[in-house]
């Protein structure tokens, strides 16, 4: 089964893009580089729940 997480920015914290993740735990969150709308560049983006 597929749970939904967001992805925050971690300069601003605003919380830009919504993901499908499996509900297996793992150890590390997501992180990704992204385009932040709020900060205009593009900055790393950790999993949130």
């Amino acid at each position: 089964m597929l749970k939904k997480a967001s992805l925050a920015c971690t300069v601003c914290g605003s919380r830009n893009y919504s993901i499908n993740v499996s509900s297996n735990a793992k150890e590390k969150r997501l992180v990704v580089n992204k385009f932040c709308k709020h900060c205009k560049k593009h900055t790393e983006h950790k999993e949130t729940r």
